[in-house]
């Protein structure tokens, strides 16, 4: 399913095709990527067939969400090519049980594709359809060094708020912020 299209991408669910498990294990394998996703049990894969276990968690995770939040895949139209995984949700608190109604926009990109914009474009696109369903402020958390990152937040336009350690287990984040425009 298509979630939102922008000029040169779509975002959609990632699915068990096997181009998309290849990608999915392509760029969650990668000590470059897993490095910056904190402490994720399975992270980063070892063998193929983690892909399709980690497809089965997101889709788990967002089940119950109607669509609005999601792990998706960013595909660019022009070569059908995953870049990789954009994704907006409630984040989880320090307990990782429950989630706040503190919403995150986050990307994972494989290297193939650092330095294009999409990881920007990806998310504004998200931001501005989460935007108009009301929610006043999205966050963006970045483990600390993560400098990439961090840029992509400062292009979208977040403020950096400092480290907090609100959600993910108390982990200390860089934390961003963008309200809404209208606010």
């Amino acid at each position: 399913m298509t979630v939102v299209t922008t000029e040169r991408l779509i975002l959609r669910d990632w699915t068990d095709e096997p181009a998309d498990l290849a990608r999915i294990y392509d760029i969650y394998s990668r000590p470059e990527i897993t490095r910056w996703l904190g402490v994720s049990p399975g992270l980063p894969m070892v063998e193929p067939g983690q892909a399709a276990e980690r497809l089965r968690f997101w889709q788990e995770r967002h089940a119950g969400d109607g669509g609005r939040y999601g792990t998706w895949a960013i595909e660019v139209r022009d070569t059908g090519r995953v870049a990789g995984t954009i994704l907006l949700k409630p984040l989880p608190g320090r307990d990782e049980t429950r989630r706040t109604d503190d919403i995150e926009v986050g990307w994972h990109l494989h290297p193939d594709s650092w330095g294009q914009g999409y990881a920007t474009e990806a998310a504004r696109a998200l931001l501005a359809r989460e935007f108009a369903t009301g929610t006043p402020e999205i966050y963006a958390v970045v483990s600390p060094g993560n400098e990439p990152s961090m840029a992509v937040c400062r292009r979208l336009g977040m403020a950096h708020v400092g480290r907090r350690t609100d959600w993910y287990g108390g982990e200390e984040l860089e934390t961003f912020v963008l309200t809404t425009p209208d606010g």
